[in-house]
């Protein structure tokens, strides 16, 4: 029998990617309730590397009359003109991944519901779930208007419209 050097007992982790390694860092700086943001760009290039999945967590009506990612999950976070939260939100969504351990990046319009659905996710114990900064269409410029101001389509990432 050998001996075993502390090196061999040792169980190697795995090795988180840079940007979402990051991204928790950020949010354990700000003390988010979640996993934390990451840019619509760094997204996009997360997706492609196989290395998460984005979930779009706006409307019905949004995803159809303002665009979408066609490689995208839904799970709306609300629902209709009034925006009712959908209670079933976080059982849909781990409906849809393959295990809690899936890197979750969720889209809405701005990236304000969906930082509130990634904090959701986080309690119901999903830690990979991200935001994804600046949403679809960006915030509100001085015109009152979206898609000037950041977001997915300002960067001119891939999306489609129905």
């Amino acid at each position: 029998m050998t001996a075993t050097t502390l090196t061999e007992t040792v169980i190697q982790q795995p090795v988180e990617h840079p940007l979402l390694a990051a991204a928790r860092q950020r949010a354990a700086d700000a003390n988010l309730a979640f996993a934390g943001s990451i840019t619509p760009a760094d997204a996009w290039q997360l997706q492609q590397q196989g290395l998460a999945v984005i979930v779009d967590v706006r409307t019905n009506e949004e995803r159809k009359f303002v665009g979408h990612l066609s490689d995208s999950l839904h799970v709306a976070w609300a629902t209709g003109t009034a925006l009712t939260r959908n209670p079933r939100f976080v059982k849909e969504l781990e409906g849809k991944l393959k295990d809690k351990q899936t890197v979750v990046l969720l889209l809405c319009r701005s990236g304000k519901r969906s930082a509130l659905a990634a904090e959701a996710a986080r309690k119901a114990g999903l830690s990979n779930v991200f935001n994804i900064e600046q949403g679809f269409e960006g915030d509100l410029d001085e015109a009152q208007q979206r898609g000037h101001h950041g977001g997915w389509r300002f960067h001119k990432l891939p999306w489609v419209q129905d």
